[in-house]
């Protein structure tokens, strides 16, 4: 088989499980999702979802090598800027901020 193929075998394979996902899914009864295990399941799933994608980006390289750089900087001051309360875009700013500064002096 040629590569363009199995590259079109693949991608029609991943849409057919991703269809098929999405169909299991919405084939649940209703007496399942409403137990109170699975609203709790459900309500925390996504941010366990979010801090692991957060925690792979900012301590590993493209590699997949463990690292420790500026980027974890920008997430100390992202987290101190939630402690404190601040608004979103401020969390945002600040960890921005802390990351380009290191990378600018040449620290991280």
């Amino acid at each position: 088989m040629s590569h363009d193929l199995l590259v079109w075998l693949a991608i029609l394979g991943m849409a057919a499980g991703c269809f098929g996902w999405k169909i299991l899914g919405l084939s649940v009864p209703a007496g399942v999702l409403e137990r109170p295990w699975v609203r709790r399941g459900a309500a925390l799933l996504p941010v366990a979802l979010l801090a692991a994608l957060t925690a792979v980006q900012t301590l590993t390289t493209d590699s997949g090598q463990l690292t420790v750089d500026a980027r974890l900087a920008g997430l100390a001051a992202a987290g101190v800027a939630l402690l404190l309360r601040a608004p979103f875009l401020v969390v945002v700013g600040a960890a921005v901020a802390v990351t380009a500064l290191l990378r600018l002096t040449g620290i991280a």
